[in-house]
């Protein structure tokens, strides 16, 4: 282990989704999209969104559960996607065009502070998109007053770090060659709700009630549907956080690491499937 200073340790105290963050999962979109699709599809299918629907989606990322909702809301509902990177809404509103999608719009802003004139919304969705607020609690009272009164809220966010394998056997490889910074309960972050406790407390101080927990367990495909061992360690330290890390060290460090990770993603892979891991993620609903 060498003594670098670390200018990317960062990426795993605070994503900066606005700038870096943001631009990688754009260039590793397909990779992100695929991988956590299992967990999307899970959260759409417990919404159950009906036609007439108007629904806001949180950090709507490349747009892929916006574009969903737009589907099953039609014809007389809409969706908006708003995301804090404009790279992400940029790509995204080009996406929603091309398969001719006209009740879907996209907007760069913080959902922390957003205000909307077309509000309140019937609904209210996240995939992933909650985790990495400042003060949570300010942040969801004004999700809560974008909702009309009634209207629900569903998330997804991460299971505890030790029910992520896929996730957490991927840091630990890392760890085992550079240094990485311990994590921090209830910081923002891809863990930030690992808690379920701390999730109900913070819902319920956004004013937010009804709050329900169920957990959404099985495997996913590290670097998506049929990538290899080596596809997945590429996609790995392009696209986490942990492999950004990775960057400050010297080639020979980095080398040792992506081997490691390989050796582990070949543990897990399936023919025809892909790098199967495991994963927990809750999905949360509650009212306004």
């Amino acid at each position: 282990m060498t003594d670098n200073p670390l200018p990317h340790a960062d990426a795993l105290k605070y994503e900066d989704w606005a700038g870096e963050m943001g631009a990688r999962w754009l260039a590793n979109l397909n990779g992100f999209e695929s991988t956590i699709a299992p967990v999307g599809d899970a959260l759409l299918a417990r919404a159950a969104y009906s036609p007439g629907e108007r629904v806001l989606d949180i950090g709507c990322g490349g747009g892929a559960t916006t574009l969903a909702i737009a589907q099953a809301v039609q014809p007389s509902g809409a969706v908006l996607g708003i995301d804090i990177s404009p790279d992400l809404i940029a790509a995204t509103t080009r996406r929603a065009a091309a398969a001719g999608i006209t009740n879907a719009s996209f907007m760069c802003a913080d959902a922390a502070s957003v205000t909307l004139p077309d509000g309140p919304y019937d609904r209210l969705f996240s995939r992933f998109g909650s985790m990495f607020f400042a003060e949570p609690i300010p942040a969801f009272a004004n999700l809560r007053k974008l909702l009309k009164p009634g209207g629900r809220i569903d998330l997804a966010v991460w299971g505890p770090p030790q029910q992520n394998p896929w996730m957490l056997e991927g840091m630990a490889a890392a760890r085992r060659h550079v240094e990485l910074p311990a994590p921090v309960p209830r910081a923002p972050g891809p863990f930030a709700f690992e808690d379920r406790d701390y999730m109900r407390e913070v819902l319920d101080g956004a004013g937010f009630h009804g709050v329900d927990i169920a957990a959404a367990k099985g495997l996913l495909a590290v670097g998506g549907p049929g990538a290899s061992p080596s596809q997945a360690q590429q996609f790995a330290c392009n696209a986490m956080a942990f492999g950004q890390v990775l960057l400050d060290y010297p080639e020979p460090v980095q080398q040792a690491a992506q081997a490691d990770l390989v050796e582990i993603y070949s543990a897990h892979h399936r023919p025809d499937e892909g790098v199967m891991m495991g994963y927990t993620a809750w999905l949360v609903s509650a009212r306004a």
